[in-house]
């Protein structure tokens, strides 16, 4: 068996086609999608991904601010400034870049964004909102996982799930996504036991472990979608997931590869919250 390839970029870049005619729709009735990404300090690879998700919001017609602030800020400078966000009617949609550095309270700073702005889906409300069944915003990489999902055709009702990872960025709203999908679902993580015993009886395998190569082609059912969200840097410069790709590929049926697979799929639904706040705003 070798596995369907669930192109990320592929789907991506559908979705951001569409974005773009939404938000030209919402321009032309005056309001254009706006998002505020805060980036604290010069972590690299969070430059990186800011970057990224600046450059998507250009693409897809929306507007967008980047402020930037050395690692030595005083958090009441960028409590402040959230403030001013939260009350500026042409933002929609706002993210601080984590991790922030170690005298920040994370917790704190993820509060102070109003709930009807949090596109990353992060806040307490908003956490609450999903667990109960009624999101106003899914946190990016999940969303972007169930977009898989629907594209591919994969019906979840019924099927067993395991999770790998536990975060609240990737393993739990995963998991209450999957749940609500009618899957059975398996959350597993660094205390779990026989580990290998639970991702052998996998329909849906999705991997948020930060750790490269973990998942073999032995640890994985015949057959089953496989869904790799990690990203590793190897020794020599390359990226790869969670899984080992080609092995897992010959056992899957279906799996998403490192890169272009998750990756694309995660700023992507990052635009499409910003996009469904910016139109709940407009009514």
């Amino acid at each position: 068996m070798t596995a369907r390839i669930l192109d990320g970029n592929a789907l991506a870049q559908r979705l951001r086609a569409d974005f773009k005619t939404r938000a030209e729709a919402l321009a032309a009735r005056g309001t254009r999608p706006g998002l505020a990404v805060i980036l604290v300090g010069e972590d690299p690879a969070s430059q990186v991904y800011v970057r990224n998700k600046v450059n998507a919001c250009a693409q897809a017609g929306f507007h967008s601010v980047r402020i930037s602030y050395p690692p030595d800020v005083e958090p009441q400078v960028v409590f402040d400034k959230l403030a001013e966000l939260n009350a500026d009617p042409a933002i929609h949609g706002i993210l601080v870049q984590l991790p922030l550095p170690k005298h920040f309270d994370s917790d704190a700073v993820l509060k102070a964004i109003a709930p009807a702005k949090d596109v990353d889906g992060f806040h307490a409300e908003n956490v609450g909102a999903l667990m109960q069944g009624h999101p106003r915003f899914i946190p990016c990489t999940p969303y972007g996982v169930m977009k898989f999902f629907a594209d591919a055709g994969i019906d979840l009702r019924g099927k067993e799930a395991v999770v790998l990872g536990r975060s609240n960025i990737v393993g739990k709203p995963m998991a209450m996504l999957l749940l609500q999908a009618s899957a059975t679902v398996t959350v597993c993580h660094s205390q779990t036991r026989d580990l290998a015993f639970h991702t052998r009886r996998a329909d849906i395998l999705v991997a948020a472990l930060g750790k490269a190569r973990f998942v073999t082609a032995d640890m994985v059912k015949p057959g089953a979608v496989v869904i790799d969200v990690g990203i590793n840097r190897l020794p020599d410069g390359k990226l790869c997931g969670d899984v080992d790709f080609a092995g897992v590929s010959e056992v899957a049926s279906a799996i998403t590869p490192v890169p272009g697979g998750v990756g694309p799929m995660t700023i992507t639904m990052l635009l499409a919250n910003t996009l469904e706040a910016a139109e709940r705003e407009a009514g």
